[in-house]
């Protein structure tokens, strides 16, 4: 095996497997696509990552994390927090950790993958973190400081064996909508909604982000909203 791409079915992690395959030329056949749940409201992407790496003829593994150990009542992504309905803007200009983070939840994420791949004997973990949710230390599990932190501690931890991928953390929501759409991703069968919603709700912080990425590609997004004014 070639690579574990950590996929959850959302926008981000599509575009990074599609990038895996087309830019850096992984056989399909040789990844195994990870799709984590952990507690989420959002599971409805679990069959959307199913999907996708079907697309694509990956391999797809599915295994449930533990959602005790990630302090799932300080969350609105995992406990009884409201939702936040934030506009692009209060997006854009929030400073903290956004009230969606799931304590350290990316390094459970990445030490499975890593743990998983290892066995397999891949040489690559591929994961989604993007620029826009590192921004203003929202999610500081997407942070440059972060994601350098653990790719020396997975590379030193698998005796130099498997090194950590991230295409996208440079990548602001528009521009990862241009690579997915440069490269054809099928968007159609993603899902990013946190409410976990289907037609998405269109307000939590990930749809107006995903709304955003498209509108600013002068493109349609091609799933169904529960509100047709969500897509402007």
């Amino acid at each position: 095996m070639e690579a574990v791409v950590l996929l959850s079915g959302g926008l981000d992690s599509s575009t990074v497997l599609a990038m895996a395959i087309k830019e850096h030329h992984l056989n399909p056949e040789e990844i195994v696509c990870l799709s984590l749940n952990y507690g989420q409201k959002h599971s409805v992407e679990m069959q959307a990552s199913h999907d996708v790496a079907m697309f694509y003829g990956c391999q797809f593994v599915h295994k449930q994390l533990d959602p005790s150990i990630f302090a799932s009542d300080k969350s609105s992504l995992t406990g009884s927090e409201p939702m936040p309905e934030l506009s692009y803007k209060e997006i854009a200009e929030g400073e903290g950790v956004s009230p969606t983070y799931v304590p350290f939840r990316n390094a459970n994420l990445l030490s499975t993958a890593t743990a998983l791949g290892l066995g397999l004997g891949v040489h690559s973990v591929y994961f989604g973190a993007h620029a826009e949710d590192a921004r203003g230390w929202a999610y500081p599990d997407c942070t440059p400081e972060f994601i350098g932190a653990m790719a020396n501690a997975i590379f030193i931890g698998t005796y130099y064996k498997v090194r950590l991928v991230t295409p996208i953390e440079w990548f602001m929501k528009k521009d990862i909508v241009k690579k997915g759409l440069e490269l054809d991703v099928p968007y159609e069968l993603t899902h990013s909604c946190y409410e976990g919603l289907k037609p998405a709700c269109g307000k939590c912080p990930t749809c107006v982000e995903r709304l955003e990425g498209f509108r600013l590609n002068g493109v349609e997004d091609p799933i169904p909203y529960l509100l047709e004014e969500d897509r402007v």
